[in-house]
């Protein structure tokens, strides 16, 4: 038995994608203000993009996290980003 998708299936019915290239970019804040950084997701080699603000703490996090990690996945609409795949039973 094969399940049936609900028809007809597009770019907005996909969940979660991959992440195929990131690029961090920092905004300047007016004058004595802290900048903004941003993060820019491309996703499926270019069928989505998203774009999330942060702080430098999380974009430092994030930095390190993405660097290190051969497989990034990254959920729509929860926003939620998702490092590596490890196989069941494997640690």
């Amino acid at each position: 038995m094969t399940p049936t998708p609900k028809q007809p299936l597009t770019d907005d019915s996909i969940k979660v994608r991959q992440v195929s290239h990131y690029q961090f970019s920092w905004v300047a804040g007016e004058s004595g203000k802290p900048g903004t950084w941003t993060l820019q997701l491309v996703l499926d080699q270019g069928a989505w993009e998203e774009l999330l603000t942060l702080d430098g703490q999380d974009a430092e996090n994030l930095q390190a996290l993405l660097s290190a990690s051969a497989t990034v996945f990254y959920d729509v609409p929860r926003r939620t980003l998702m490092f590596g795949t490890t196989a069941s039973g494997q640690h």
